[in-house]
């Protein structure tokens, strides 16, 4: 593989003006495509084959006038302290907003609260219900400013009026605050090469592989349906691993300048060497992405796919483009760059773990063991309008509805009997109604056919709670001889959740198993892969007890700016293992293959670890602090569930990068010295050669002139 990128780096060196202009082409194109072909993303989280989605399939195909699985909204009316609804000075202005509110676009039924009841019993509080006959991903914003205006005669009038339901939630965005990662990149850059020149070469190629990234990804949504997170979890990585691999090129470009090499040859060898390492962390990350769709979850799977072209297209631009823009640069990319000899802060710290290992890893490890702990308690849910901004008209409506009704009423249970008659339809509606956390049953409702019937279990408890969810397995018991279902949107989530806590543990256990043989494969060692996996898992569920204590607990919500606390979010701790795993098998390969090439060339045990992190410490901090840097940056996004992917990758790279990868392993390696390298014979003969680190091409260049090569 080596003399293969060597070729390519070199033909990519000498056709630069070709290489560039196909890459701008590309970019162009997709761009054009994302602006002439892209389509309407998605909120809507659902998993085919959940009870509550078959109770939805079979209601949209028997009982299509329900509008069930169509995008609602909740308006929530209070009159002032001391007034009533129903006060002459009020019903008149809440009639003339119902009335109003039935014109919204694609509006299917409107309810009156003075005909429905939903009037509270103190009377100052009415709650309106829309049904739609579209889901929430198909109303424009202008849909959602039009259901909203009628409320201002009425908020003039002294009325308060808030809105909630899935209807009004628009798409995640990303804002300028989250380029300030970038800004920061920058500066480690600067401060890592000391060249203008050569900082910006990694943002450029990340840049411009994020945009053909996302213009691709925007073309694609106009033929397939999107989730509304898969653009943000494709531009935070696709930032973030472009910036790096690049890094990892060109600075070994600027030491095969140092060592004598001419451009080209310094270009060719730089991708034929630090390429090979980038080419097999950018397979692990895609690896561990496209391993999402195995675990049954289509939104997570399209999610992984999605952001795994992203972190291709990164590999490819390093590979290619990035050779070519060193052909335009030449020799400019070393600056004032001057040769350190004296003994680094790297080396002194690897010396200095060595010496201590034995405390250093205890320490260490029960530092990750501590901030773990915050993970015992970790509660899983999707957002609702309970967990959204205080000051947002969602949170406000949920509130109102809670103050006036209970909050039970802000998650209605939807129960349907699929085999209904009168008899058994009433008889499951009785059961029901007299289980311990039900507030009220409505009557049931019958299709045309008399064949299926539907009715609303108002429960005691939010849609969050404990109880809810115990709540919706309870009325499933009381199915007996009815083929009855839970569904509605609360029903939906718990299934969700459910099936993703339940996949989370095989899937770590796939990406466990695969981290294993990966770097059996590349280190050639059972110890070495075995000691990475365990790190990775520390990193994962200290990491996950960081994110409980922030985003559930609601530890330095006010400094990071975190709005309101809940249950994390159920794709949250899938999500980050796939992707922290290949972040992570990243800076195994960059730190420890160094270490591995000296060991290889004679040097002993203790001494290879210390001088394999001397020459590999400065670049991997670089590329963390660049990643923590980007993820970061969308920890000052608007929504939740944005911050904390943000929070969770950024603390995830932290405590991989800085206490496992530069901590425990220099540690376990120094305590175990050969022995860390041990592979069985009858092993070492059936494993292939994996040479990550161009070892044998450089051997090869070094023996011959480079035009042989190739």
């Amino acid at each position: 593989m080596a003399t293969a990128l060597y070729r390519l780096a070199r033909f990519s060196f000498r056709r630069r003006r070709l290489v560039t202009a196909v890459w701008a082409a590309v970019l162009i194109v997709l761009g054009l495509g994302a602006l002439t072909l892209s389509g309407q993303l998605t909120n809507s989280v659902t998993i085919p084959g959940t009870e509550s989605q078959r109770a939805i399939d079979h209601l949209k195909e028997r009982f299509p006038q329900a509008s069930v699985g169509g995008a609602t909204a909740r308006v929530a009316i209070e009159a002032p302290a001391g007034q009533k609804l129903t006060d002459p000075v009020n019903q008149p202005t809440v009639e003339q907003l119902v009335n109003a509110l039935k014109t919204a676009p694609k509006a299917r039924t409107v309810s009156d609260p003075f005909q429905t009841k939903m009037v509270s019993p103190d009377g100052r509080v009415a709650l309106v219900q829309i049904s739609y006959g579209v889901q929430a991903s198909e109303l424009t914003e202008s849909d959602r400013e039009a259901v909203q205006a009628p409320a201002e005669p009425a908020r003039h009038a002294g009325l308060t009026v808030e809105f909630g339901g899935d209807a009004i939630e628009g798409m995640p965005e990303t804002g300028a605050t989250e380029g300030l990662g970038v800004v920061v990149a920058a500066i480690v850059l600067t401060v890592t090469f000391g060249s203008l020149l050569a900082a910006g070469l990694p943002l450029l190629t990340a840049l411009l592989g994020v945009g053909v990234g996302m213009a691709g990804l925007f073309t694609v949504s106009g033929f397939t349906e999107l989730n509304s997170n898969t653009p943000i979890l494709a531009l935070m990585l696709g930032l973030a691993v472009g910036i790096d691999y690049a890094l990892f090129i060109v600075s070994r470009y600027r030491h095969e300048l140092g060592q004598g090499h001419d451009p080209e040859q310094a270009a060719a060898r730089s991708v034929g060497t630090a390429g090979s390492a980038v080419v097999f962390a950018g397979l692990t990350v895609i690896i561990a992405l496209v391993g999402l769709t195995v675990v049954g979850i289509p939104f997570l799977g399209q999610m992984g796919v999605a952001a795994a072209a992203t972190v291709a297209v990164a590999v490819l631009i390093a590979l290619t483009l990035l050779p070519a823009i060193l052909g335009f640069a030449g020799r400019k990319v070393l600056g004032r760059r001057r040769e350190q000899t004296r003994t680094t802060n790297g080396e002194r710290w690897a010396r200095f773990v060595a010496r201590h290992r034995v405390p250093v890893l205890v320490i260490a490890v029960l530092g990750l063991l501590v901030v773990a702990i915050p993970a015992l308690s970790m509660q899983l849910g999707l957002p609702n309008d309970a967990t959204a901004a205080p000051d947002s008209t969602q949170r406000k409506a949920y509130d109102i509805v809670s103050s006036g009704f209970g909050p039970g009423v802000n998650g209605p249970l939807i129960v349907v009997v699929s085999d209904a008659t009168p008899q058994n339809t009433t008889e499951a509606a009785d059961r029901i109604s007299r289980l311990g956390d039900v507030a009220a049953v409505t009557q049931p409702q019958f299709n045309a056919q008399h064949d299926t019937a539907m009715f609303t279990v108002i429960p005691k408890s939010g849609p969050s709670s404990e109880q809810t969810e115990k709540l919706v397995g309870d009325i499933r018991n009381q199915a007996g001889h009815t083929e009855l279902a839970v569904t509605g949107q609360t029903a939906l989530q718990i299934d969700v959740s459910e099936k993703l806590a339940g996949a989370m543990l095989p899937y770590l256990a796939l990406i466990v198993g695969l981290a294993f043989l990966l770097l059996m494969l590349v280190f050639r060692s059972l110890v070495v892969p075995l000691k990475a996996t365990l790190g990775f898992l520390g990193s994962v569920v200290a990491t996950f007890g960081a994110v409980v204590a922030v985003f559930q607990w609601g530890w330095l919500d006010d400094l990071l700016g975190v709005k309101s606390t809940a249950p994390i979010m159920s794709m949250l701790p899938i999500l980050l293992i796939g992707v922290l795993f290949g972040l992570a098998m990243d800076y195994q390969v960059f730190l420890v293959t160094r270490m591995r090439e000296e060991y290889v060339h004679g040097t002993e045990a203790q001494e290879a670890t210390i001088t394999g992190f001397r020459h590999g410490s400065r670049v991997v901090v670089a590329a963390a602090l660049i990643m923590i840097s980007v993820f970061a940056g969308f920890v000052l996004a608007d929504t939740t569930l944005i911050q904390s992917i943000g929070f969770a990758l950024a603390f995830g790279v932290l405590v991989d990068a800085f206490v496992v990868r530069m901590t425990l392993v220099p540690a376990v390696m120094s305590l175990l010295g050969a022995k860390a390298w041990w592979l069985p014979r009858w092993l070492d003969r059936v494993l292939p050669n994996v040479d990550v680190e161009g070892e044998s091409l450089t051997k090869q260049l070094d023996e011959r002139e480079p035009a042989n090569v190739g």
